[in-house]
């Protein structure tokens, strides 16, 4: 089901630069994003980086300890919401790092926004994977 809802120029930049890394001075890779949340603009057409919603590599271990942790935290309670989360992690083999996309929908946010952004989901997932 496809709802017509567009999706942000910056929404792709932030993607793009968060899954293409170059090679960077420690100060730029202390800028990059660990995590970002989008919504829904206010009339409900367009997703959008929420302001505000965002850790940065360089918080880590700084002012925020468990970024995953921290990351959840800053997803609503009552309101559904995109996000992308730079995950690290070890193997047995090896260490990891994937770029995971999600689509938080929890039980108290209403039917209605659950069904805006289920059916938005792969317009988003379109863009991402055009980039």
């Amino acid at each position: 089901m496809a709802s017509g809802v567009q999706v942000a120029d910056e929404v792709c930049r932030i993607f793009y630069d968060m899954k293409v890394r170059k090679c960077s001075t420690p100060e730029e890779i202390k800028k990059r994003k660990k995590a970002v949340i989008f919504c829904l603009s206010a009339d409900k057409k367009c997703i959008i980086v929420e302001e505000g919603k965002e850790i940065l590599v360089g918080d880590v271990g700084v002012t925020i300890t468990d970024p995953f942790k921290h990351f959840v935290g800053m997803l609503p309670e009552k309101d559904c919401r995109y996000a992308l989360y730079d995950a690290s992690f070890e193997t047995k083999e090896s260490r990891k790092e994937e770029l995971m996309f999600f689509l938080w929908a929890p039980e108290l946010a209403p039917l209605k926004s659950k069904m805006i952004y289920a059916s938005s989901k792969d317009a988003i997932k379109k863009k991402f994977q055009g980039n």
